[in-house]
């Protein structure tokens, strides 16, 4: 069998132009912006680090993310004043939800301050936002009461396998399984829920772990999602022959747990919902439900409601995106009002068109991305 060539190669990108817009032009902020298929923007996913913790492969893979890697320095990282800021603005324009991601957010230094002030934001009907964040699950433990004190209201924790050989291999650091179950159980005890865990499923490596998985937080009150082995970045080595589609997930969970389908939780929802059956195949809401996410066999780009602020404060539209609008020009410009801001946003929601699932899907990998490389996940959360 050839070896596997990764490419070597810088995960950041030069910036898209920032639309023109006209300082103090208020009266062009309504209604609400939709975007060029008509798509609202309510849910707003912030990368708070490039670091992590864990050399995941499909990820972070260690032969490029090595000792030698140069990471964004710390005067190029939003502070937490500035992401307060712009997270203020994107409220103002739609935004009810907001997931704070990596890297691993957690490695961010005194992350519950900017919990505690991204908490204090209210929509303009006067509603708490949805306030949640992404861990791998390695510093939860000491961390989820503080978290919930500041304001966090949910976590979803990544976890890709039960067995402990399975996941230090995936994790690639050697981290055992039981310090991210020790993590789960801190943020239950912490009411940081409903907790979702969230397992990549890559063919050869851990699918033998989907009816474990299942079986362990089945009837647990936590929410667990299969994810289809995704084609982000250029750094993972993606091939389609490690995709397990979401549809072989289910008949497999079936063979031994009945399911029956549920409707989506919220517009915009990336997972398909699959409640656990009674006797009487019907869904059973004390054994719970699990969730798919079909990222790759199965598009979701319709709905999708979503965009992503990297750690240096670029603004991609899609999680497959291959360049980002440079925000932090904008927040570090003592010359521009939050309304020139909130121009700004509205001006690049409405231009937007990324379909980048459905495309491929009509096309095939890889020639939907427009030019350039895609975006890392790594830089700007899943």
């Amino acid at each position: 069998m050839s070896e596997r060539v990764i490419p070597l190669v810088d995960q950041r990108h030069p910036s898209l132009p920032l639309p023109a817009t006209v300082q103090g032009h208020s009266h062009d902020l309504n209604p609400l912006p939709l975007d060029g298929l008509r798509r609202p923007l309510t849910d707003l996913r912030i990368s708070v680090t490039d670091r992590c913790n864990f050399r995941c492969s499909y990820c972070m893979p260690k032969e490029i993310f090595d000792k030698d890697y140069a990471y964004l320095p710390h005067s190029h990282l939003l502070s937490f004043e500035e992401i307060t800021r712009i997270a203020t603005v994107f409220v103002g324009r739609g935004v009810r939800k907001i997931r704070l991601t990596g890297g691993e957010p957690l490695l961010r230094k005194n992350i519950e301050i900017l919990i505690k002030q991204l908490a204090a934001l209210r929509t303009p009907d006067g509603q708490p936002l949805d306030l949640t964040l992404t861990t791998n699950g390695s510093l939860l433990a000491r961390k989820a009461q503080s978290l919930k004190d500041a304001g966090l209201q949910r976590v979803t924790v990544s976890l890709d396998g039960l067995d402990d050989a399975v996941f230090r291999s995936m994790n690639d650091v050697d981290f055992p399984v039981a310090d991210v179950l020790a993590g789960i159980e801190a943020a239950r005890a912490a009411d940081l829920g409903p907790i979702k865990v969230n397992m990549v499923v890559k063919r050869g490596t851990n699918e033998h772990e989907i009816l474990p998985m299942a079986r362990h937080f089945r009837g647990t009150g936590i929410v667990l999602r299969f994810i289809e082995y995704m084609d982000v970045g250029a750094t993972n080595g993606w091939c389609m022959d490690e995709v397990l589609p979401s549809a072989e997930v289910i008949r497999l969970l079936q063979t031994e747990l009945p399911l029956v389908q549920l409707d989506p939780s919220a517009p915009g929802e990336t997972a398909e919902r699959w409640g656990y059956a009674n006797a009487q195949g019907e869904h059973d809401p004390s054994l719970g439900e699990v969730g798919v996410i079909s990222s790759v066999t199965q598009a979701f780009c319709g709905d999708c409601n979503r965009a992503r602020l990297s750690t240096e404060g670029r603004l991609y539209l899609c999680l497959f995106a291959s360049q980002g609008y440079d925000l932090r020009q904008l927040l570090r410009d003592p010359t521009q009002s939050d309304t020139t801001l909130a121009a700004t946003v509205d001006a690049i929601w409405r231009g937007r068109t990324d379909q980048y699932s459905r495309l491929r899907s009509l096309r095939g990998p890889d020639t939907a991305s427009g030019p350039g490389r895609r975006v890392e996940m790594s830089y700007i959360g899943g």
